[in-house]
């Protein structure tokens, strides 16, 4: 930055120095041809010119006070130096139209003064032997001099400065729209983090919901094999049996999380659907689970991901179910009502000669249910019972159903 700075002010001391010594010259010449000076008057005379003239170093700080100078100074200093400039620096430099009166004004008076100094000058030639035009032609000629002399360098120093606002504009808006396209930018990859973190935490609770409920059963069915293996083969290959089938199931759930396998169209009823939790409640009842399946009310389809939240909770209910309350009696509940359809799992205190599967349990799936649950607008709750079992349920509101006439 400091090389422009350094140029424009040389270029400023060189015009000054010019305009300096044609004032300079001017004046003593002009001056001198109608009164007689001595040297020490044209000195005098020179130095007072010269100053006029050095005005121009503050033309970009002060850009109207060279203009004022050269319009007071040019009866007795004719220059067109400091004129030129002068003008050119006063309408390049200051804002338009913000301070367009101040221009025009000065403008105008310039020309003014420069058009009378030039009649002026033409009237009282002085001892020149020339031949005078009549009045009417000098009068054009002087116009047509000052508006050279004036207009030119005004419109030019518009024109100029209008050009450099525009650049200077562009590039304010080349940088804003770059500023903008940043925070676009960083915006884009904060909404691609939320996603990713969006995306795995929803894989997770998809392969925490298949894995915890198909490993549970496959916990149960592995420990009553062990149990019966000796006394009754055929009831331990029943649940060898039982125990592949569930691995398999798992196994195929796994695939469709991770995008490895499709569901075809053909397989009715979809498993995480709530038209699968008769088969769900039929794997835990063959594990050895008391359980039942109450269904109340009209049927009504729902979109896809409230059926699948739904059918995770009971899934996550018989789940916690066998790891924590094994031997006790389980029900599944599920209700259509006008407002919505409400899911829930409830079970009796534990007891009786069957204890609880020593399964592991890391405590977030309860949580995951209530994340899907809340996101969809239901209502999630869990917690122990007075007589000491426990319950789980969930409520979905009816927006979440499929409206009749699109199923027509």
């Amino acid at each position: 930055m400091w090389w422009p700075r350094r140029r424009s002010a040389l270029l400023d001391a060189g015009l000054a120095a010019l305009a300096a010594l044609e004032c300079a010259a001017s004046s003593i010449a002009y001056i001198g041809g109608r009164v007689h000076l001595g040297a020490t008057a044209q000195i005098v005379v020179g130095m007072f010119a010269a100053l006029a003239g050095a005005t121009l170093v503050v033309r970009r700080r002060w850009p109207a006070v060279p203009v004022v100078v050269a319009l007071l100074a040019m009866p007795a200093v004719p220059s067109m130096v400091l004129l030129l400039v002068a003008l050119y620096t006063l309408a390049e430099t200051w804002e338009w139209p913000s301070r367009r009166r101040r221009v025009v004004a000065l403008s105008a008076l310039a020309y003014a003064e420069t058009a009378g100094v030039i009649l002026m000058s033409m009237l009282n030639p002085g001892d020149a032997p020339v031949d005078q035009p009549p009045f009417w032609g000098q009068l054009v000629l002087s116009l047509l001099v000052a508006a050279g002399a004036t207009a030119a360098p005004v419109v030019t120093g518009l024109y100029v400065g209008a050009r450099r606002r525009l650049i200077d504009s562009l590039q304010d808006r080349a940088h804003g729209l770059e500023a903008e396209l940043d925070l676009l930018a960083e915006q884009a990859r904060e909404r691609a983090r939320r996603a990713r973190l969006e995306e795995r935490t929803r894989i997770a609770r998809e392969m925490h919901d298949v894995v915890a409920h198909r490993v549970s059963l496959m916990v149960v069915h592995a420990g009553a094999l062990e149990r019966i293996a000796a006394k009754d083969p055929e009831k331990a290959a029943q649940s060898a049996k039982l125990m592949g089938e569930v691995g398999r199931q798992a196994l195929n759930e796994l695939r469709e999380i991770l995008g490895v396998l499709r569901m075809s169209d053909e397989r009715a009823p979809e498993p995480d659907s709530l038209a699968g939790l008769p088969r769900l409640v039929d794997q835990s009842r063959a594990a050895g689970m008391a359980v039942t399946l109450t269904v109340s009310g009209s049927r009504q389809e729902f979109t896809g991901e409230a059926e699948r939240t739904a059918y995770r909770v009971v899934q996550e209910g018989l789940t916690n179910a066998h790891k924590h309350a094994g031997g006790a009696q389980v029900s599944v509940l599920l209700a259509y009502a006008p407002n919505g359809v409400r899911v829930g799992v409830v079970n009796a205190c534990p007891g009786g000669e069957r204890a609880a599967a020593a399964l592991p349990s890391g405590g977030n799936g309860l949580v995951g249910m209530r994340e899907r649950v809340v996101a969809l607008g239901g209502t999630f709750s869990a917690g122990p019972e007075r007589d000491g079992g426990f319950r789980v349920e969930a409520v979905l509101p009816s927006r979440l159903a499929v409206r009749q006439d699109r199923l027509a």
